[in-house]
């Protein structure tokens, strides 16, 4: 959940102007440190490694008000076997989205063991580590991580998407998976998935800042934030009793997200209970599409309801792994 900034980012620069170098270098001077990377989460890793390779696929550049850079890390089976299925999980695209970071974590300390003996896992538990200590959506270059991943964009069913420019945590993760992990072809993932939150703060900070990055005026659309857990299913690759499996398996922690008087979820037609469907994740440059495997899917916690804590919200990220890794198991 992020807090408020000593300056507005959609106060920032001349109104119907896109930003330049100026805005970007101030936006970045005001974003107030919250929270440390190296304290809150690289220790953790430490305690995982009896069980995991700990492997840095990065070093993203500091900013001028950080002491150090960011080394990026990846948690990988040992023994990675060809005979088990190969599954990625990813958190913390966006830095602000807590539970990201932490439901990953948790899931490798708490329930990663029962799995190992059919699955190989990477998981890449804070993709943002700039955005996890200012509680940002955007990296330091006032840019989405999660819309980066696929920067050339395209068009699908006649509908143009502009994914925003590549970003150094997209390359990172990208040439990783390219580089050092070249056994495993995009077409040998069993299971990808994204772990994310939508807050508050996406509608009353960051879609009018990005409307101000743009040179755009933000006009709010009337979604409203949904209260509960949602899933996002690529309509390339549905999958319903997959996703029914994980949003039961969510329930049981915290309440599901309904659809709203007109049927639907953050602006989005309802597939399912609780899963929203969206054209193609690679055409959006998100990172549920850096893979094409069949089983993939973004998560959306919502940490500002009333109705769930801080643990829940990591649980529910946990509970929805598990749900999707046991479904998967009965196949």
């Amino acid at each position: 959940m992020s807090t408020a900034q000593s300056i507005e980012a959609f106060t920032i620069g001349e109104k119907g102007k896109p930003w330049g170098r100026k805005e970007i270098d101030y936006w970045r001077s005001t974003r107030v440190k919250q929270r440390s990377y190296f304290d809150d989460v690289l220790p953790r890793f430490e305690k995982l490694k009896e069980s995991f390779d700990v492997i840095q696929y990065g070093l993203l550049p500091k900013s001028n008000t950080d002491e150090e850079d960011f080394p990026v890390f990846a948690l990988r089976t040992r023994n990675w076997s060809d005979k088990k299925k190969n599954i990625l999980i990813t958190g913390g695209v966006h830095g602000y989205e807590t539970s990201g970071v932490f439901g990953a974590i948790q899931f490798v300390e708490i329930k990663a063991k029962e799995y190992l003996e059919d699955f190989n896992f990477l998981i890449l538990p804070c993709i943002s580590p700039w955005a996890y200590e200012r509680v940002q959506r955007w990296n330091q270059n006032a840019v989405d991580p999660n819309r980066s991943f696929n920067p050339e964009g395209e068009i699908v069913e006649g509908r143009s998407f502009n994914p925003e420019a590549a970003t150094e945590e997209s390359s990172a993760v990208i040439n990783f998976l390219i580089g050092e992990m070249m056994t495993i072809s995009n077409n040998q993932w069993t299971c990808h998935i994204d772990l994310h939150e939508t807050t508050d703060t996406d509608e009353t900070e960051f879609r009018p800042a990005k409307a101000a990055r743009n040179g755009l005026i933000h006009n709010p659309d009337g979604e409203s934030i949904p209260d509960g857990f949602y899933l996002v299913q690529d309509e390339t690759s549905p999958e319903p009793k997959w996703f029914e499996a994980m949003i039961e398996s969510v329930s049981k922690v915290t309440h599901i997200a309904p659809a709203d008087d007109q049927g639907l979820i953050i602006g989005e037609k309802v597939s399912q209970n609780g899963v929203i469907q969206i054209p193609c994740n690679k055409s959006l440059g998100l990172c549920a599409g850096l893979t094409s495997a069949k089983y993939r899917t973004t998560t959306e916690v919502y940490p500002d309801s009333p109705k769930a804590t801080p643990a829940q919200c990591n649980d529910a990220q946990v509970a929805c792994i598990c749900g999707g890794l046991n479904y998967i198991l009965q196949l």
